[in-house]
């Protein structure tokens, strides 16, 4: 078995849950209603704003849009209207300085190391693309952009469900076999893996170096250095 890219996933896996939970989210939130009030004749604003009714099947005001953004946000909704707007915030606190996430030291040593040795990067979150690039150029690491050659959301598809893992490898051109998925959930490993990747689960409460099967037979790991012993030895 030869892998010749690495997709991978950011909560969790990349970067601490809690960075989104804690900071992000409630970033974007106590910014939200002031923002579409602001940009509401923005092409992109307006568009997310029209996308946000369509879901609800009704047609909605300014305001209402509004709360039903904040509830989606507080019931951590994977809506892509909702991504689309906190990306757009969260660029300006970035830009500002304000914001700088943090990613996981073994994760940002064997990515570039597998860049280095001409392995593919692409990530899959189900944050919108603006924001994964964001979080990767603003981080406690540097600007790691150049690592990675593409990047997938919720435009792709879901991240429960094998077709969309499908779709990204026929997008990168690269056989679902030759392709290493890496994240926390359970669920996401199980599709990729349909969809005939190789997929490890990342459990960051395990003690480093830890590396285990479980029940189903995935195998998971503490952290990336104990993928990156793995992908070295299958070389």
């Amino acid at each position: 078995m030869t892998i010749r890219a690495v997709l991978t996933d950011i909560e969790g896996t990349t970067a601490p849950v809690s960075f989104v939970a804690e900071v992000l989210f409630p970033y974007a939130a106590e910014r939200l209603a002031a923002f579409v009030r602001a940009h509401q004749s923005d092409p992109a604003v307006a568009e997310a704003l029209k996308e946000t009714a369509a879901l609800e099947g009704r047609a909605l005001d300014v305001d209402e849009v509004i709360e039903v953004l904040l509830g989606w946000i507080k019931a951590d909704r994977k809506a892509t209207p909702l991504k689309t707007l906190q990306g757009k915030i969260w660029r300006e606190g970035y830009e500002s300085g304000a914001v700088v996430s943090p990613i996981y030291p073994d994760a940002v040593a064997a990515l570039r190391s597998w860049k280095d040795r001409g392995l593919r990067l692409d990530v899959y979150s189900s944050g919108s693309v603006e924001a994964q690039i964001l979080l990767f150029r603003h981080s406690t690491a540097g600007d790691l952009t150049p690592l990675f050659s593409g990047y997938f959301d919720t435009h792709t598809g879901p991240k429960m469900e094998a077709a969309s893992y499908t779709a990204i490898a026929s997008e990168i051109g690269i056989a679902p076999d030759e392709i290493l998925f890496l994240s926390d959930l359970p669920r996401e490993v199980d599709a990729a893996i349909a969809a005939g990747m190789k997929s490890w689960r990342i459990d960051r409460d395990l003690p480093p170096g830890t590396v285990q099967t479980d029940a189903t037979g995935v195998s998971v790991a503490s952290d990336f250095a104990v993928v990156e012993s793995w992908l070295s030895a299958s070389r």
